[in-house]
């Protein structure tokens, strides 16, 4: 039988590499793009353990699952270390990992999904996450109903403050009892002697600037604020001379919401593309006719918008508070300019060209009618044509009319000379 010495063993545990990964604030896209950069580095420095020290109240289902993916395909042996409390969302990526320890008050579980304004989930919504959550504590060798209780509140566990009607949210010593906890340390070097890694090279994860910022940014309540931002003073800028602080406003609002969803790799690039496409259109509509322009750009924006979301749903509500917002901004702005007469002069020109002020309109050349002439140009309808070596500008009743044809002037209307080819 071959013995290692304790000198031998803190010498093996001086040459492992430790990987230290925060998790911390809400779970969202912005958390799941930095976890995947920190633990690619960890994979590239071929490290012996990951630990995750976990600090939050939860988050998007979507981005948890995603991470719990992450987890699960790691071959480095991983830990979470619960330093405050790993609820709802939190739980579940705690229950991704292989060892799970807590500081003396941390808690974790409460796991029940809701949506984004408080309610109860639909029932296919909740039936998927409990699922998940049962998976995830297999995965590990845990028992399940744990799990279940944490994510299903019908489930009656009132041995550890959990009837009927309450989610399940273990301590410390009642997750030690139940097998989903290894242990409970009050500090990280405590932690790392219960996994034998005392000396071993340790390297904590950082955030970097982009990633601070998009995670803000992707955070639900942001989004709202700054597409109602951006909305409120792009719509200011219309309606005011020049270009101004609402502008500048509402282009840094949008500049920055699609900053953070493409660093957090949310937004690609077909929905940049489609949103230079929509403000492309939009600023066009300002010199075509029609208004079908503009409709469409709209309709640009918005899309390249629900592509960047990590949740349809969510960008569709976030979209329906900043069109809200908008409305009623518009709306106090409508007052305060003093009601409808000073409002509208922003919007609608009111200035008239009257003759009582000198000013005439085109004359209008009945004697035109009956004449007969030339086309010099096709006739799309619009063209010329020469009628008595005079050259006017004609239009056709509708109908294509080729160059050089015959046409007989049918009527005049103001400066709209229509012909008929004979």
């Amino acid at each position: 039988m071959l013995l290692v010495s304790p000198v031998n063993a803190e010498e093996n545990a001086s040459e492992k590499i430790v990987h230290v990964i925060p998790i911390e604030n809400e779970v969202e896209k912005g958390l799941e793009a930095f976890l995947n950069r920190a633990v690619k580095e960890a994979e590239a420095e071929n490290a012996d353990h990951i630990i995750f020290e976990i600090d939050t109240p939860g988050g998007a289902v979507a981005a948890a699952e995603q991470i719990g993916e992450l987890f699960q395909n790691l071959d480095i042996e991983t830990t979470s270390y619960i330093v405050n409390r790993a609820l709802s969302a939190g739980s579940y990526l705690a229950l991704n990992t292989d060892n799970i320890y807590m500081k003396p008050q941390a808690t974790m579980g409460a796991s029940g999904v809701i949506n984004q304004d408080g309610s109860a989930a639909d029932k296919k919504a909740q039936s998927a996450w409990l699922s998940a959550m049962k998976s995830a504590a297999e995965s590990k060798g845990r028992d399940p109903q744990y799990a279940a209780a944490m994510a299903d509140s019908s489930i009656d566990m009132p041995e550890y403050a959990a009837g009927e009607g309450k989610y399940l949210t273990l301590g410390p010593s009642s997750a030690e009892e139940v097998g989903y906890s290894n242990g409970t340390v009050d500090s990280r070097e405590a932690l790392l002697k219960a996994l034998e890694l005392e000396g071993a090279t340790v390297s904590v994860a950082e955030l970097t600037i982009s990633e601070h910022v998009a995670r803000f940014i992707t955070n639900p309540v942001v989004v709202p604020i700054l597409l109602s931002l951006a909305s409120i003073g792009i719509m200011m800028e219309l309606f005011s001379p020049g270009f101004g602080i609402p502008g500048i406003v509402g282009g840094l609002s949008l500049i920055l919401f699609f900053y953070g969803h493409v660093v957090a790799g949310l937004a690609g690039m077909e929905a940049i593309i489609l949103l230079v496409l929509g403000v492309g259109l939009i600023v066009a509509e300002f010199f075509l006719p029609g208004g079908i322009a503009g409709i469409t750009g709209v309709a640009a924006v918005i899309g390249s918008l629900i592509m960047s979301g990590q949740d349809i749903g969510q960008m569709a509500m976030s979209i329906s508070i900043a069109i809200l917002v908008t409305i009623i901004a518009a709306v106090i702005l409508f007052k305060s300019m003093g009601g409808n007469r000073s409002f509208l002069r922003r919007m609608v020109l009111t200035d008239q060209t009257s003759s009582e002020q000198g000013y005439v309109s085109t004359e209008n050349r009945l004697e035109l009618i009956g004449l007969e002439g030339k086309t010099l140009t096709p006739l799309r309808p619009a063209g010329s044509a020469i009628f008595d070596d005079e050259r006017l500008d004609v239009v056709s009743e509708g109908g294509f009319i080729e160059k050089d044809k015959l046409v007989k002037i049918i009527k005049v209307e103001g400066a709209r000379i229509v012909v008929r080819e004979i």
